[in-house]
């Protein structure tokens, strides 16, 4: 007959094995996975000489994580094992949206608002999709749409209102269920969903700064 106190010894020690086989499989490194911003615009685009600050964009607790969303169903949420985002989903749509607009060459000075910039735009994003949707699954794997979708506000800071508002979406099927596939698909959603947005709010800063009184010739 096993004594209690050998009992007790066993557990503790088939206990301190789980938990030992925990940490290590925790200490598992993640993949980190980058984005890139847009470098192609048109050249139609007009110069803006005004400085712009681009506010760190809201998103709901689903997307606002640096894990790599992706919805089986229209009213559940996964994430990709082992891979994230290198930051936060808002966070890098942040410092995107801002490289996008210097690469246009086409505006005075753009930042975010942390860097002591007085801006007489801001734009104010909301990241309303930042997610893969399972259409379809099959024997050989599922069919996965990359969907990107975001609310801008473009902000006059002299007089504190919204001079304009759209939203702009893409959506890209990625070539397999893989997750260097679905990176991919990500980066063009998110590439076109930017390109967009930033044309359409140069555009917009443009029309509403040469037509505002307080720039007219006396």
């Amino acid at each position: 007959m096993i004594r209690p106190f050998f009992m007790i010894a066993i557990l503790a020690f088939l206990s301190g094995c789980a938990g030992l086989g925990t940490l290590r499989q925790a200490s598992k490194p993640n993949d980190l996975y980058l984005l890139t911003p847009k470098s192609t615009f048109s050249s139609t685009l007009p110069r803006v000489q005004k400085q712009i600050v681009v506010q760190e964009p809201t998103a709901t607790a689903a997307v606002n994580t640096d894990q790599i969303a992706v919805q089986p169903t229209p009213l559940q949420v996964q994430y990709l094992p082992r891979a994230r985002w290198a930051d936060r989903a808002p966070i890098i749509v942040q410092s995107l949206l801002i490289e996008s607009f210097e690469n246009t060459n086409k505006v005075a000075a753009v930042g975010r608002s942390t860097v002591g910039l007085r801006p007489d735009y801001v734009i104010a994003p909301d990241l309303r999709e930042f997610q893969g949707h399972v259409l379809s699954e099959t024997a050989n794997g599922q069919t996965v749409q990359i969907k990107v979708r975001i609310n801008i506000k473009i902000i006059d800071e002299y007089d504190d209102k919204i001079i304009a508002s759209s939203s702009f979406e893409e959506n890209v099927l990625a070539k397999s269920d893989q997750t260097s596939d679905l990176i991919v698909a990500y980066d063009e959603a998110l590439g076109d969903t930017m390109r967009d947005a930033v044309e359409w709010s140069i555009r917009r800063i443009h029309n509403h700064s040469v037509n505002n009184p307080r720039n007219l010739p006396n």
